[in-house]
């Protein structure tokens, strides 16, 4: 999608749609035959066919309408075009230029979003063994922590003190849909828990270890665990996920989850220890640049595999879930390992 809204391919008048195997886009046009070539470098299975769409919903008053008589024009076109919201959490990143206009915007945020009581400046990257951010309150209520929902689930989570895209939420959906009644999962990167209840929400018989360093979000987590009633499937695990597994979860798994970019190729051969010997299925997320692809993050992934001593038996699938930064995604590979 990333690369079809550079291509000035993406029907903006129309509704983008999902479901539990792919996301259709709305084209303006047939790609050409460059076109094509640019998109199937990058998006794995990227296929032009015909569908059905509804038209985009019409928004009400912008928050440059709102901001037209305090901001110059110039700023304007600064303003921030991806807020996320988390429950009733707005989180914005602010350029430079619009330092002094940060309680502006917020409130402006607060008056074009009803359901927004706190509006939160990015003060700092992801960063630290507990992958945690810095924030600056601008604008409503001086509250961090929130309940957010996706897909009929609910979490209790502080941004401050646990991390939480809800960006992921159709990742956290697609894998959990992936599961199948009686698999062992286990959970390596877990934070409040999203992959690990949504899958104990979908299946009756599952057993989920959800594992992570950051005791706050631990104790998130067990909220979310009583919260969403998974109570008997989600078993919460503090403490590093290597010593964990060689303690505790080596041999037991179906299917690892690895969501953990930054470094989870270190962690390949923890994934490869907790598989059963039979062989099972990883969710390994990455990060990749303009500079890298998706053919060289298998081959990243596969001879992390080989060194721990399995094989990959096949990539399942290989895509972009989203741009974190200019020039870099976040990426997923799912193979089975033997």
């Amino acid at each position: 999608m990333i690369l079809t809204s550079k291509l000035a391919l993406i029907n903006k008048d129309l509704e983008i749609q999902r479901d539990e195997e792919f996301i259709y886009i709305p084209l303006t046009k047939r790609p050409s035959k460059k076109e094509l070539e640019t998109l199937t470098e990058q998006i794995v299975d990227c296929k032009v066919s015909v569908h059905s769409f509804p038209e985009r919903k019409k928004l009400g008053t912008s928050l440059a309408q709102v901001l037209e008589d305090r901001l110059s024009p110039q700023l304007l076109t600064s303003l921030p075009r991806a807020i996320d919201f988390v429950g009733d959490i707005a989180i914005a990143e602010f350029p430079p230029e619009l330092g002094a206009y940060k309680t502006a915007i917020g409130e402006a945020i607060l008056k074009t979003n009803k359901k927004v009581r706190t509006v939160l400046a990015k003060a700092g990257a992801v960063g630290g063994t507990y992958r945690l951010r810095k924030f600056a309150i601008v604008a409503g209520e001086p509250e961090t922590e929130t309940i957010h929902k996706e897909y009929g689930c609910q979490y209790h989570v502080d941004v401050t003190k646990a991390f939480f895209s809800p960006r992921l939420s159709f990742e956290h959906r697609r894998v959990a849909s992936q599961v199948e009644e009686g698999e062992i999962v286990v959970d390596l990167f877990a934070g409040v828990g999203p992959f690990s209840i949504q899958i104990a929400k979908n299946h009756q018989h599952v057993t989920v270890y959800a594992v992570d360093v950051n005791p706050d979000a631990v104790e998130y987590l067990k909220k979310n665990i009583r919260l969403n009633r998974a109570m008997g499937k989600v078993h919460p695990v503090s403490g590093d996920a290597r010593q964990v597994v060689k303690d505790k979860l080596s041999g037991v798994a179906d299917r690892v989850i690895m969501n953990l970019p930054e470094k989870a190729i270190d962690f390949v051969d923890v994934a490869c220890e907790a598989i059963k010997p039979s062989g099972g299925t990883v969710h390994f997320y990455s990060f990749v640049n303009k500079s890298d692809s998706l053919e060289n993050l298998k081959a990243r992934f596969s001879e992390a595999v080989e060194k721990s001593g399995r094989r990959v038996e096949k990539i399942l699938l290989v895509r972009l879930v989203r741009e974190t930064a200019p020039y870099e995604w976040q990426a997923v590979l799912d193979a089975r390992i033997c």
